[in-house]
């Protein structure tokens, strides 16, 4: 037989500080529980044990703190934000049948020795998962050492047996003690030989056998030692015996305890499950198949489920389906193509699958039951609006939507799949998506049953989110920023999604051919200074050539060989001209593979590339672009412009592109009430040449080019919470000058410093900050014993406000121009959103209205202590209206 027996708090320490730190919903850290389950579950498959326990430290002090008053003085309190997670972690042990032992005046390690023991004892073996050495000196024949050691979120394992242990140290495993005797150990403060370390630790030890043999030897003078070191052994005798006895694991501690107690048992799956729920823990209550038949009793009591799904293929019943729905609310989740959709009714009771391959009418179908009179409860209803655009026609009728009403809950989250949320907020277990989602699922009937049948589970879940999440909108103010923001965007995002944008498909070729050129023309060059061919894309081959063929200094080296990273060949530019061409080199090839290979692949059969707006993504709100994203072109380069040249109008028609000026400054102003920076916006002054003059203590006419530059890498630091030290990489001066600059800046403009440490302070007591429309983002870093994450949670809790607002006032914007588009009976259509930009495509005849229309709307989309500017310009390409 067999017992795993776990060091709890040495196993809990490692998993807190070796994993990025993580927090449920409620902002409750799990981190230290979710990597302590993942060890210990780590170690149950590769020890396979017939039992398992866990031991525990106790607050009391023990006989070793009464012996010596200075033992562990030195250890600082354990973090709040673990102490929070270990009656957790015990209830979690608990519901899964692992006895815990602590016992008051003993460490666990003496509990660990005991067991050890007793297991030998009873013929047991023992094996002992710990990061701690100490227990090292358990070792024996039948107990082994499983050194666990986390990293980076990565653990890794070292089984101490007897040999291992003689061949790692050169004596024997009881032999821990003398060593721990004479070098001391720090982590617990015992002292040991004052001077004696750990190397002449060991040749005494190895040379003499024990500590108590190193002694008699001195005393008979017959120890072989430098003088200097007998000197410290006789200085330091009392200590090292005293330190002995202090690193001597007990094993007879008090403690109830038999092997047969730990004999591994089913858990109590139903309180575990429910705790897993609590905690966020959904992949672990998969991987341990907590389903939900074994739910906690009423906990599924708002969810409700057709026991059966109809499959519609014939026009008459889904003609008596829509008659029906009418006068109802009804759920509908669709395939992302619109290939299939399942419609609930009665509250989740009633489900219905249509499918376009076995239904000859579907398409009849889709455009009457997407009218605005059948009332539906939906999820991320922008693409289903999208796909409907598609085929020529609208879905309207939606008045929830259930990834944005949760996104705005969690916005950090991440990810809002109905099997999740059925998890959090209902501790009902679904089938995962993957069930319905690709092909092969629905490739027979039997198949697309079963996918059909989970699908309306998913869709069933509507109906109790849709009880229950706008009341939590409600309860964190964020209805208005559900109701009259982002639910009034689906659609506008959807036919800007369908609308997409006009690529000259001929430059941009002629484009990628210039750029095809001008790498076959590096390589040469490359290979001719090098003295040799090779491959530039290998690392390997790369680093070959610089080190050892060219003889340049290697900056840095990695486990397969030398770094050719471009921080790395930055510090080797002054070394050798082939730096710079290899740096070149590199930036045409990301060129043509990002922006001519990359959009060359997505230009659809209309000459267009219709990008993704993805609207529960970012913790602010912003609005994110993808396959392709159009967000990333580089807005202020000769590269940008040239690739914004690619982005034409049709023949006939203009682009009009209109950008905020400066909103997040003048959203800084406003939100500080700062009197300064509000009268620089209010009387028109250059902010940028306003802040250099008071933070340079110059007149306005006297500020340079260089100095206008460095006061607006100020300006947008202080909106982005950056350091000093990042200051002064972004302008090029010493950090010292970067945080001088920012002082003089806090100094002049004082109700941004006021603002900035009344945001820090609310956010720490409330714990999230708000938008001015009361969009939130929740804050648990700000309560972090880590100062990196604190530092993070105070970055975030400067900038959030402000970006987040200036994404709200973008986004009411967009909702303004569409309608007002609409409403003046104009041909022109919004195509794309890059954050402080909007681009509509217009007949040319429409370019002045749309021009007007466009700053009109952009500037009267917030009202705030200093106004909003918008600044609109027009061209056949985007680099044109740009300007």
């Amino acid at each position: 037989m067999k017992l795993l027996v776990i060091d709890g708090n040495s196993i809990v320490n490692r998993a807190f500080f070796g994993m990025h730190p993580l927090n449920n919903r409620e902002g409750f850290p799990t981190h230290a529980i979710f990597g302590f389950l993942n060890i210990l579950r780590r170690m149950e498959e590769e020890v396979d044990p017939d039992g398992v326990c866990v031991t525990f430290d106790r607050k009391e002090p023990t006989f070793r703190h009464l012996a010596y008053a200075d033992y562990k003085a030195q250890r600082k309190g354990m973090p709040e934000e673990l102490a929070v997670q270990m009656p957790v972690l015990k209830e979690v042990l608990d519901a899964m049948n692992i006895p815990c032992y602590e016992l008051a005046g003993w460490e666990a390690d003496d509990l660990i020795g005991t067991i050890s023991r007793r297991c030998e004892a009873a013929g047991w073996d023992c094996r002992v998962a710990t990061g701690d050495k100490d227990s090292l000196q358990l070792v024996t024949d039948h107990t082994y050492v499983e050194l666990v050691t986390t990293r980076m979120g990565k653990t890794t394992t070292q089984e101490m047996d007897p040999g291992a242990f003689r061949a790692a140290y050169g004596f024997a495993p009881a032999q821990m003690v003398d060593l721990k005797a004479l070098m001391g150990d720090s982590s617990d403060n015992v002292p040991g030989v004052p001077g004696v370390g750990e190397k002449t630790a060991l040749t005494l030890l190895h040379e003499n056998g024990t500590l108590t043999e190193i002694y008699a030897r001195l005393e008979a003078g017959t120890l072989e030692a430098k003088p200097g070191v007998k000197k410290k052994l006789e200085a330091g005798k009392q200590s090292a015996f005293q330190s002995y006895d202090l690193c001597t694991i007990r094993c007879d501690a008090p403690l109830d305890f038999v092997p047969e107690q730990a004999l591994r048992r089913p858990a109590n799956r139903g309180l575990l499950r429910e705790l897993f729920l609590r905690l966020g823990f959904q992949k672990l209550m998969e991987q341990m198949g907590l389903d939900q038949e074994e739910a906690v009793q009423g906990s599924q009591a708002a969810v409700r489920q057709a026991e059966t799904v109809e499959q519609v293929t014939e026009e008459a019943r889904w003609r008596d389906l829509l008659a029906q729905w009418r006068g109802q609310t009804v759920a509908v989740l669709t395939l992302p193509d619109l290939s299939a959709l399942v419609v609930c009714w009665d509250q989740g009771e009633q489900a219905a699958l249509f499918r376009e391959e076995t239904l000859p009418t579907y398409g009849s179908f889709l455009r009457e039951f997407f009218c605005p009179e059948i009332v539906k409860l939906g999820y991320h209803i922008k693409d289903v609006m999208s796909r409907g655009l598609d085929r020529g026609w609208q879905a309207q009728g939606f008045v929830f939507d259930g990834a944005i009403a949760a996104y705005l809950l969690a916005p950090t989250d991440g990810s809002y799949e109905l099997d999740k949320l059925g998890a959090q907020y209902f501790q009902k277990t679904l089938p995962p998506a993957k069930e319905y989602l690709g092909a092969k699922v629905w490739k027979d009937a039997a198949g697309a049953q079963a996918a059909g049948q989970v699908m309306a589970s998913h869709a069933a879940l509507l109906f109790a989110l849709y009880a229950l999440l706008p009341e939590k909108l409600a309860a964190f103010g964020l209805t208005k920023v559900y109701e009259d923001i982002e639910l009034p965007l689906c659609p506008v995002l959807a036919e800007m999604e369908q609308a997409g944008m006009l690529v000259d498909e001929q430059a941009l070729a002629q484009f990628g051919a210039g750029l095809t050129a001008g790498i076959a023309a590096l390589q040469e060059e490359i290979w001719a200074q090098a003295g040799e061919e090779f491959n530039l894309n290998s690392t390997q081959q790369l680093g070959r050539v610089l080190f050892e063929q060219l003889g340049l200094p290697p900056v840095k080296k990695t486990k397969t060989g030398y770094s050719t990273s471009a921080e790395v060949l930055e510090k080797l530019r002054p070394h050798h001209p082939i730096i710079d061409l290899i740096l070149e080199y590199r930036q045409l090839t990301k060129l043509n593979s990002t922006y001519v290979e990359g959009l060359s692949k997505v230009i659809a059969g209309d000459g267009r590339i219709h990008t993704c707006f993805q609207n529960t993504v970012t913790a602010t709100g912003r609005l994110s672009s993808t396959e392709p994203n159009l967000q990333n072109i580089p807005v202020r380069t000769e590269l940008g412009a040239q690739i914004r040249k690619m982005f034409i109008a049709r023949p006939g028609w203009v682009l009009v592109d209109a950008d905020y000026s400066q909103i997040e400054l003048r959203l800084l102003a406003h939100m500080a009430g700062d009197e300064k920076m509000i009268e620089s916006f209010r009387s028109g002054e250059d902010i940028h040449a306003r802040t250099a003059s008071q933070v340079f203590g110059l007149p306005v006419e006297e500020i340079t080019g260089e100095l206008r530059r460095r006061a607006k890498a100020v300006n947008f630091g202080i909106v982005y919470g950056i350091s000093g030290f990042s200051l002064a990489q972004d302008i090029g001066v010493s950090r010292q000058e970067a945080s001088d600059y920012m002082e003089k800046y806090l100094e002049t403009f004082s109700g941004v410093r006021a603002y900035m440490d009344r945001v820090k302070e609310q956010a720490k007591k409330a714990g999230y900050v708000a938008t001015l429309l009361g969009r939130r983002r929740w804050l648990p870093e700000l309560k972090s014993s880590n100062y990196n994450l604190r530092s993070f949670g105070e970055r975030v809790a400067l900038n959030m406000p402000i970006q987040g607002t200036a994404a709200d006032v973008m986004k009411l914007a967009m909702i303004r121009v569409a309608a007002r588009l609409k409403a003046e009976g104009l041909r022109a259509r919004l195509v794309l959103q890059v954050h402080d930009e909007l681009i509509v495509e217009c007949p040319q005849e429409e370019t002045e209205q749309v021009k007007a229309l466009l700053t009109q709307e952009m500037e009267g989309a917030g009202q705030f202590s200093v106004p909003l500017v918008a600044e609109a310009g027009a061209g056949h390409s985007w680099a044109q209206a740009k300007g």
